[in-house]
């Protein structure tokens, strides 16, 4: 909860927040505006790494072991499902803290069922996979636009 509110504090109470979605919505558009695009990928990369690292830390001493190997498996497919569920789109611009904390509310339960439905460790991926697929299918502008004028043919 800690980092959450130094992110919320940071990106919703100063520029770098702004500087942020202007170079995650349009690297150009933004570099053209006066923001060093390149200083502020490298800051929320190493923002990111930092935040990784605390991730890793809880993770290890979780498991009460430091498995090179398997310490952290299939957790960038759990991030990637919390972030995408929370709302926020793939393809960069405005991001949403609360609705990341949700998505990983989401997944954290989906995972516990499927822990005690006792669900293959093997199969316990595909939900997730199929759950980011949706929610992937759902941001599609494309997708969107056929859904939108099958739904105005058939209710004309």
């Amino acid at each position: 909860m800690g980092m959450l509110a130094v992110t919320v504090l940071l990106t919703r109470k100063t520029a770098i927040g702004l500087f942020i979605e202007s170079v995650g919505d349009n690297q150009i558009a933004s570099t053209y505006s006066g923001v060093h695009a390149g200083t502020v990928k490298f800051l929320v990369y190493t923002f990111s790494g930092l935040c990784a690292g605390l991730a890793g830390v809880v993770a290890a001493s979780n498991i009460k072991c430091a498995d090179a190997n398997h310490a952290g498996l299939f957790l960038e497919l759990d991030a990637i499902l919390a972030v995408v569920v929370g709302g926020t789109s793939l393809t960069g611009g405005r991001f949403y803290l609360a609705g990341a904390i949700v998505g990983a509310l989401f997944i954290q339960t989906l995972t516990t069922t499927m822990y005690m439905r006792n669900v293959s460790a093997d199969v316990a991926p595909v939900p997730k996979a199929l759950a980011i697929l949706a929610v992937c299918l759902l941001q599609s502008p494309l997708l969107r636009a056929k859904a939108a004028t099958l739904f105005r043919s058939k209710t004309a």
